[in-house]
């Protein structure tokens, strides 16, 4: 099986699990999914902020992923 193929499968198989979780309720769903990724992005602000450039190495976190 192909890799991408597998990814697929994977994605296919979490958007199915997320929406059982909400009986199948698509605006529930968005809206927890939605939620959570508030959620992270407050927690990557506040990592941002209390680590310093040495112990990162110069990394720093994105806000927004990269397709």
């Amino acid at each position: 099986m192909s890799t991408k193929l597998t990814k697929q499968l994977d994605t296919d198989f979490e958007v199915e699990a997320a929406l059982a979780f909400h009986d199948k309720d698509a605006k529930a769903t968005i809206a927890t999914l939605l939620g959570d990724i508030k959620h992270l992005r407050m927690q990557l602000a506040l990592a941002e902020a209390a680590m310093s450039r040495g112990m990162t190495r110069g990394w720093i976190p994105k806000f927004e992923r990269e397709l």
